[in-house]
């Protein structure tokens, strides 16, 4: 059974045992149903406690029902029950209490949870909003900014913050059991169940001044909306009003097509940390780390590290390098601070396992050695020729190369096996995607130790096959010469931008090569004609060759004023292009187009066994390339999604 119950007293403990989460299944329903039922009815029990086994308290819906009927008692049921219960319950929450299992705990009298417990509404990453009254309860316990701020974002609330809140009732230090437990023994005058509360007042107009930020926000996304209109209703409307019209929403939301695709990059999510290729393998442990190469890439490397609890070594060629290097880094903390995202003491614990040096023979102990260094086969040959010499032969050593054969780095290499592509997205602290290139040598236990990696630095790792740009920029080149193709028919590039901007891209193709250089994919082509490779000549190689290298040389694909990121339709653009512009045949929906483009590739890539499921290279494109979240991935869209 998912539900036991224990006395200490005239205190029962309901102890749920739901593994791997507690999810609220059908049958975990039922019993706490049946619970509550029995307690109600039991003189010797004063007052209730709610308690979880395993790694958190109830974490939300049962994931393997969406999309089947659901059984009775529904969730919103339940939760009406509890609340009704003629015993005061108290949530003892450790662990998440999400979605639906904090909406259980709201219809608790009482909530305590430990100190590293956290609690929310993630419902519009899912793109619906809570179904069983998270929207209803909520402002009648917390002011309106706070409920808005809560479900809109999705976002968790650690426990501290949520008692300073009042989401919850205490924070418990140690023993969860035997504090919920002295809290229920003990309890303070009974407030009213939340049905019961009047909802907290909102200022005059606040309502209407939230909508803006929230839709903002939202880049697109229905549900916050939608959360915001269920969470107003709630304030003035009744109970029931409220409750009917949530349950409204969210079962409109529940069968979109946006809800559809953000199910799709859930699962996909959950799934890219456990793949089939290192099931049962036991990874290494990395306690250090070293990042070679102090520059853009290699900064963020070493942040993304320390925000992982990695001590790190930035290792450069000489002291001045090292200096920059190492100001890199610590200029990205500092940016973290300003906004707020760290303290000051987060920012000195991070600098604190930060060291530096010239002299590779200080990685003799390091776990992992990450090359970040420029993008020529030679240089990064060298490298890892004085690793050989100097590293542990079992420590793990990786390349982050984007374009180069990762079988061609390691050359002599002793122990290969413990070689692998490690390849980080810029800026590497702030890009989740990583994509994990293993060569023919590499060992599964350096696999497996890769993704170890990326789930301590929170990132979405996708295993790649070999080829020109793995599977992220092999399909933005693709993508790129399908936009360049428009233009060549005359498509104004302003239009092709628009269109994938109204699809969801915070910018278009040309938007965004302007943003980060035209030169960077010129010198790659060039590179690869210099090698023989046949390579026709790109709209992008003309304007480079004309000096436009994008806003960093104050024009691109458009013009840029001094100091101003706007972009401007250029004359100039327009007359380097004219002979190279030709007549043809449109789409009548561009982002429609680019996107199939996108789908083809990477139904090329499947074929070729670079990408091993349809979801692993949605999630490339959505992490790695800012395609819009809630359209799944171009492979979702074009119905090769294998969720």
């Amino acid at each position: 059974m998912p539900v036991s119950i224990a006395r200490e007293g005239r205190v029962a403990v309901v102890t749920v045992d739901n593994p791997p989460v507690n999810a609220l299944s059908q049958a975990l329903r039922q019993s706490l149903w049946d619970a509550a039922e029995n307690l109600d009815a039991d003189p010797s029990v004063d007052a209730v406690v709610l308690l979880c086994a395993g790694r958190t308290f109830i974490a939300g819906a049962d994931v393997t029902e969406f999309g089947k009927p659901p059984q009775p008692p529904h969730l919103p049921d339940l939760v009406a029950r509890i609340e009704a219960a003629r015993k005061p319950w108290v949530a003892a929450i450790h662990g998440s209490a999400l979605g639906g299992g904090f909406e259980v705990a709201l219809a608790c009298r009482f909530r305590v949870a430990h100190a590293s417990a956290s609690v929310g509404l993630p419902e519009v990453t899912l793109g619906i909003v809570p179904g069983a009254g998270g929207t209803v309860r909520l402002p009648r316990l917390v002011p309106p900014a706070v409920a808005v701020e809560i479900a809109t974002t999705g976002k968790p609330v650690k426990a501290p913050k949520a008692l300073a809140l009042g989401l919850i009732d205490r924070v418990v230090d140690g023993d969860l059991r035997a504090g919920a437990v002295a809290f229920a023994a003990a309890l303070p005058p009974l407030p009213p169940p939340l049905r019961d509360r009047p909802p907290l007042a909102a200022d005059t107009g606040f309502w209407d001044e939230a909508a803006p930020s929230v839709k903002k926000a939202a880049r697109g996304e229905a549900a916050p909306l939608r959360v915001l209109a269920c969470l107003r209703k709630a304030t003035e409307a009744s109970f029931d009003e409220a409750m009917s019209f949530e349950r409204e929403t969210f079962l409109a939301l529940r069968s979109s097509p946006e809800a559809a695709a953000l199910r799709h990059v859930f699962f996909a999510e959950r799934a890219a940390l456990r793949p089939a290729s290192v099931k049962g393998v036991e990874p290494k442990t990395l306690r250090t780390a070293a990042v070679v190469g102090g520059g853009t890439m290699g900064a963020g490397i070493a942040a993304a590290l320390r925000d992982g609890g990695i001590s790190v070594t930035l290792v450069e060629r000489d002291a001045e390098a090292l200096a920059r290097g190492l100001a890199n880094v610590a200029a990205i903390f500092e940016g973290a601070v300003k906004r707020g995202r760290l303290t000051e003491a987060d920012r000195e614990v991070r600098m604190a396992d930060l060291g530096g040096t010239t002299d590779y023979a200080a990685l003799a102990d390091t776990d992992l050695v990450i090359e970040a260094v420029f993008e020529e086969l030679s240089v990064k040959r060298t490298v890892f020729a004085a690793l050989a010499t100097v590293c542990r032969s079992d420590a793990i050593l990786a390349t982050n190369t984007s374009y180069l054969d990762p079988r061609a780095i390691p050359e002599g290499l002793p122990n290969p096996g413990r070689f692998i592509g490690l390849h980080f997205f810029s800026p590497a602290n702030v890009m989740k995607l990583l994509e994990i290139v293993p060569i023919p040598d590499t060992s599964p236990e350096t696999l497996a130790t890769g993704f170890a990696l990326a789930a301590k630095l929170r990132k979405i790792p996708v295993q790649a096959g070999i080829c020109d740009g793995f599977i992220g920029n092999r399909i933005l080149k693709r993508y790129r010469a399908a936009a360049e193709d428009l233009v060549r028919k005359g498509v104004p590039i302003t239009e092709i931008d628009a269109a994938m901007r109204a699809y969801g891209f915070a910018m278009g193709p040309f938007e965004a090569q302007d943003l980060g250089g035209l030169d960077i994919a010129f010198l790659q082509r060039e590179g690869a004609r210099g090698r023989g490779e046949d390579v026709p000549k790109t709209l992008g190689d003309i304007l480079v060759q004309a000096g436009r290298k994008g806003q960093k040389t104050g024009g691109g694909w458009y013009d840029y004023d001094q100091g101003d990121r706007a972009p401007r339709s250029s004359p100039v653009v327009a007359q380097l292009l004219a002979a190279a512009l030709t007549q043809g045949e449109t789409p009548s929906d561009i982002a429609e187009h680019l996107v199939a483009e996108m789908a083809a590739e990477g139904a090329a890539i499947l074929s070729e066994g670079i990408a091993a499921q349809p979801a692993d290279i949605d999630l490339v494109e959505i992490h790695g390339y800012s395609f819009p979240r809630r359209r799944g991935g171009p492979m979702f869209q074009s119905g090769r999604s294998n969720t």
